[in-house]
């Protein structure tokens, strides 16, 4: 088939982002305020994005609520709940300028819930030491694109609505672009571009229990890996210990923590409030806020003021986890959350409104009156693109990445709330990273026609077949291979047996049909999803099997408990020379002495507000 790239619409930019999240937003706005002509596309409508799922709130150690919060806790907090496995200068660049960050959203118009005194509110999390989570109600998420986008849409940003990047264009080792098509009518466009910033969030789709929405299919992965890129501690795959169970109708929907940061409780079927059976002995002197708090817990005390139900995400779900195994799970397979008998019902529809409405439109579950059916469900890549902490640029020039397909951040666990902030610090810090590449070109990079050619013949290849493997069948497989052996918890011998059938998969896909034209063609944009799919799959599985320790999110049964020899190690995931996916163990290097000192501080040294010398 003869392709004629000069009859495929072309759109010149400075800077394509792609994904229009809270990250995609932040870089867009970034770009265009430093002069660059910039671009945006997102796979959905403008507003859209799974952003707005995320509810509790965004976390800045600002202080509003409690004086002793600042930067180095959050830090500390930050690098204890990523099981020190984080990058030491993101988490510290993260937890420096959230706060601004935030503020500078208010100055956008973002309307935050305040406190008595005229300040942005700020509620419990898991993991948080001190209540730091800025927030509107439980619509948090839903308010910071909103934000956004009311701001970006006047600062000359030009947005791509319901377009897929394929592909990533290069002039040698550098980036020259993008290969996308219109969703709606089929039709390719190249973006030629001098630098390209992927925002486009995880792989959730890839599990069949996901709070993620149908857009998280790790094409930004997939495409960063493709082009040459670094992919990271992908082995850590979060799974958000409260997503609903049951109605199907809500199956994987998220549950957000601020439920249980509110009062909520989690209870077994014997009526039992559990998390107090999980907490460790060393554990919870780490957490809770004092001694006096965590001698309470260790004795079951129901009344201690931060409950063991904010544990961090990856403690509950194994809790959860085991409490069902154990037969003291709900009918369903979860366990129960109840804010009813805890809160009266005027309290919950102020302060968890979307949960109330949602749940009530969409399953007819009044949670002011009856707890919630809960379960861990897939939430959060933790790993992803590897990327410089303060450029976010990626090992291929010209290409940057952050937010959720960014690697480094959050180590092996994050903790609620980081994500929202995590957006706008390094959105920003992206958009300055490209200004800074694309002021050092001496000559705008320009891909060959052939890649192009290559690019829309490796697209349209799946509409030419007579027949084939079906796309929502081969889907369907790989969440049944990734439910069954990259789960919550992972054993060698189930690994093994993930990549084995992910290799089978990767056979099957050569073969994938789409019958039917290009235009309004639903099993064409799935058949191209697989692909992005299921590089993102085989990376985390290789990368699980590697890693032979128990920490964070990612649990072996065969290797239980923390290696202090781990530790030391990141696994990197990346294109080998013969096109096989090549991973290795690679030494971290060590964290500087200042922000050491300041991650095993005493917490009533970090109050004092100088230690290791940082201030």
């Amino acid at each position: 088939m003869a392709i004629d790239v000069s009859e495929i619409q072309t759109i010149d930019h400075d800077v394509l982002v792609i994904g229009a999240g809270g990250a995609g937003l932040r870089a867009a706005i970034e770009c265009s305020a430093l002069k660059l002509g910039t671009g945006v596309i997102s796979k959905s409508l403008l507003g859209k994005a799974h952003t707005v799922m995320a509810e509790g709130g965004m976390a800045a150690a600002m202080g509003n609520v409690d004086p002793r919060d600042n930067w180095r806790v959050h830090f500390r907090d930050t690098m204890r709940g990523g099981k020190f496995l984080n990058v030491w200068r993101m988490a510290e660049l993260h937890a420096r300028q959230a706060p601004d960050r935030v503020r500078e959203l208010e100055a956008w118009g973002a309307v935050f819930d305040r406190t008595r005194d005229g300040l942005i509110s700020q509620r419990n999390f898991g993991g948080h030491r001190y209540p730091r989570l800025a927030h509107v109600g439980d619509r948090t998420g839903l308010e910071l694109i909103r934000s956004l986008q009311d701001h970006g849409v006047h600062t000359g940003i030009a947005f791509h609505m319901e377009v897929t990047a394929l592909e990533l264009l290069k002039d040698g080792d550098r980036i020259a672009g993008v290969l996308a098509y219109r969703r709606e009518t089929g039709r390719f466009i190249v973006f030629r571009c001098k630098a390209v910033i992927l925002a486009t969030g995880g792989g959730g789709k890839a599990w069949p229990v996901t709070s993620n929405s149908w857009e998280y299919t790790g094409d930004g992965i997939a495409m960063a890996y493709e082009a040459g890129a670094e992919l990271m501690d992908l082995e850590f795959t979060q799974f958000h210990p409260t997503g609903m169970v049951w109605p199907l109708s809500v199956r994987g929907i998220l549950v957000t923590e601020g439920v249980r940061g509110d009062g909520g409780v989690l209870k077994n079927n014997r009526g039992e409030r559990f998390m107090f059976d999980y907490i460790s002995e060393r554990f919870a002197p780490e957490t809770a806020d004092t001694v006096e708090e965590a001698n309470r817990w260790l004795e079951g005390d129901k009344q201690a003021r931060r409950p063991p139900e904010l544990l961090t995400r990856d403690e509950v779900a194994r809790a959860i986890t085991a409490e069902v195994k154990a037969g003291r799970g709900s009918p369903h397979g979860g366990v129960f959350l109840d804010i009813a008998s805890r809160r009266d019902a005027d309290f919950i529809k102020r302060k968890l409104p979307s949960m109330y409405h949602q749940f009530k439109e969409l399953a007819e579950v009044d949670i002011t009156k009856e707890p919630m059916e809960v379960g861990p469900t897939l939430h959060y890549f933790m790993g992803g693109i590897r990327v410089d902490a303060d450029t976010q640029q990626t090992t291929v020039p010209g290409l940057f990445a952050c937010g959720e397909c960014a690697a480094g951040l959050h180590g092996a666990n994050r903790l609620g709330g980081n994500s929202l902030s995590d957006l706008i610090v390094f959105g920003k810090l992206a958009g300055d990273g490209a200004q800074q590449y694309i002021a050092g070109l001496s000559a705008t990079p320009r891909a060959p026609n052939e890649q192009i050619e290559r690019g829309v013949r490796r697209a349209t290849e799946v509409l030419h077949r007579e027949k084939g493997t079906n796309p929502y069948l081969l889907h369907e497989r790989l969440q049944d291979t990734m439910s069954k052996g990259v789960g919550i918890v992972r054993t060698k011998g189930e690994l093994a047996t993930a990549i084995e059938e992910l290799e089978a998969l990767k056979q099957d896909a050569e073969e994938m049909k789409a019958p039917g034209a290009s235009q309004y063609n639903p099993g064409w944009h799935e058949a191209l999803s697989m692909r992005s799919l299921l590089v993102t799959s085989e990376a985390v599985t290789r990368a699980a099997l590697m890693r032979e320790e128990s920490r964070g999110a990612h649990t072996r049964l065969d290797f239980p408990g923390e290696s202090a020899e781990w530790v030391k190690y990141n696994v990197i995931v990346k294109r080998g020379d013969g096109g096989a996916m090549d991973v290795e163990k690679r030494l971290r290097p060590e964290g500087p002495a200042d922000l050491v000192a300041i991650a095993h501080a005493k917490i009533e040294d970090l109050e004092s507000g100088n230690v290791g010398g940082v201030t």
